[in-house]
């Protein structure tokens, strides 16, 4: 499994919007943090717990339960965890010195690892549960409320996706007109500075059927673009339709053909899993975007040797050679790691060439940071806090300046909008653009969920700025 997707910072955000309250309903608040994976399960856990009498709240206070869905890969991230659940042991306790309950739960890869020692942490917390076995969530709370305290970790992952309850259309129209939608979990690379494989465990496909069903009830439901997540997702290989396997470019082929379905994306890929068919998607499919985010961490064959990434500089450079043959227009997006065990001013040069040759639209980059329990976190030769500082800073400098120069380049090009949202600012509406950038147009460019031609006028830090072509 590569960083990207699945170790962004905290995202904070509350699966789900509040729903039609029947009376004395009880409310959930889902705290999310990382990444797109931990997004689509908090609002798998949503749909469960609706189907269950919940709704959905953004207002913690009101909630009668509080579930943290969390992430593992970066830096503390359990005692942040630790940290959180004592602000919400004291809301606890204020709302039952009130005689209101309030039930707390720790969802997710932070649950997973850490498993029973929350609760001895952390007396406060009702459940602890991983994050293949939510769709449990209300039997869970059934015993909860029983009086026991309940730890859930133990999974068959192919339970999980057998018993994904169905979002209602209404549900999936309040969450916009983009989506994510997994298709596979887990990971068998076992890079040595993951600690995915312990918390996620072995890779599992889900059947085309179960995918292709999902596709097309968000489609009929508004969704205009769907994102496949996992964590090697393009290690995918599904059950077909007719018993035969399935790999993800020949899926990619059959989710293009779903009406209102215009736009596919995929995300996080491995480069050893790039093959024949999934290139080809690329070359014949219009609606499968033209941006892909392919992780290398380093740009050393000796630290991606260390890494365990079994693949070379070289390799990863022919790679996107044969991609951008196919597609030239094809934007890069990646992962970085600087100050891994052993790595020395030459091996983050080298990094640094590699990152001048592909030139990146969009990057991720990070200090190595051990991970309990993985190889990387037993070697020698740890990088000093200081060196790993500057080595960042430069590497982002440069990442950052390829970022601008991509956005620079577009400004005076016709385009495709996908518009999602209203604006921050009032007359403004926000699209998103095939490279995955913000554009803000005009509020009367289109309704959310068209597609419209625009050209783009001026960049922003972030963001194109643009008018109806």
């Amino acid at each position: 499994m590569d960083l990207t997707t699945i170790e962004s910072d905290e995202i904070g955000t509350v699966a789900g919007q509040p729903a039609a309250r029947a009376t004395a309903a009880r409310k959930v608040f889902i705290k999310t943090y990382g990444c797109q994976m931990n997004v689509y399960d908090s609002q798998r856990m949503t749909d469960a717990l609706t189907a269950d009498g919940y709704t959905a709240t953004d207002a913690i206070g009101e909630a009668d339960l509080v579930l943290l869905n969390t992430c593992h890969i970066r830096e503390k991230a359990a005692e942040k965890v630790y940290s959180e659940l004592g602000r919400i042991r004291d809301m606890k306790a204020e709302r039952a010195s009130a005689g209101r309950e309030m039930l707390i739960g720790v969802a997710g890869c932070v649950a997973q690892a850490e498993g029973a020692e929350i609760i001895r942490r952390s007396p406060a917390v009702d459940l602890v549960i991983g994050p293949q076995t939510y769709h449990r969530l209300p039997n869970v709370l059934a015993r909860v409320r029983g009086g026991e305290k309940i730890v859930e970790t133990d999974y068959a992952i192919e339970d999980k996706f057998e018993h994904l309850p169905q979002p209602k259309r209404a549900e999936v129209i309040k969450r916009g007109v983009t989506a994510f939608l997994t298709v596979q979990e887990g990971c068998d690379k076992f890079c040595t500075f993951c600690v995915v494989p312990y918390t996620r465990g072995s890779e599992v496909s889900r059947p085309v059927a179960q995918i292709v069903a999902e596709a097309e009830r968000l489609a009929e439901a508004g969704v205009r673009e769907v994102t496949l997540l996992g964590q090697n997702v393009n290690a995918w290989h599904g059950e077909g339709e007719k018993g035969q396997e399935w790999g993800l470019g020949r899926l990619l082929f059959r989710l293009s053909e779903i009406p209102g379905l215009a736009r596919l994306r995929y995300t996080t890929s491995h480069p050893r899993d790039m093959g024949d068919e999934l290139i080809a998607a690329h070359r014949d499919l219009p609606s499968l975007m033209p941006y892909l985010h392919l992780p290398v961490q380093s740009g050393s064959d000796r630290i991606l040797k260390t890494m365990n990434r079994r693949h070379t500089a070289k390799d990863y450079l022919a790679l996107l050679d044969r991609i951008r043959a196919v597609r030239p227009d094809i934007a890069l997006s990646g992962d970085f790691i600087v100050g891994f065990p052993g790595e020395t001013g030459a091996d983050f040069e080298a990094t640094m060439e590699l990152v001048r040759q592909v030139t990146y639209a969009s990057a991720f980059s990070f200090k190595y940071s051990p991970r309990p329990g993985t190889p990387g976190a037993d070697m020698a030769d740890q990088v000093p806090e200081t060196v790993k500082d500057e080595r960042l800073q430069r590497l982002q400098a440069l990442l950052l300046k390829q970022q601008q120069d991509f956005g620079l380049s577009l400004v005076g090009s016709t385009i495709d909008t996908l518009i999602e949202k209203p604006g921050r600012q009032a007359g403004q509406k926000v699209g998103r653009s095939p490279w995955l950038q913000p554009v803000i147009v005009d509020e009367k460019a289109g309704e959310i969920g068209d597609i419209i031609k625009v050209r783009i006028t001026k960049t922003g830090y972030n963001s194109l700025f643009a008018e109806l072509a």
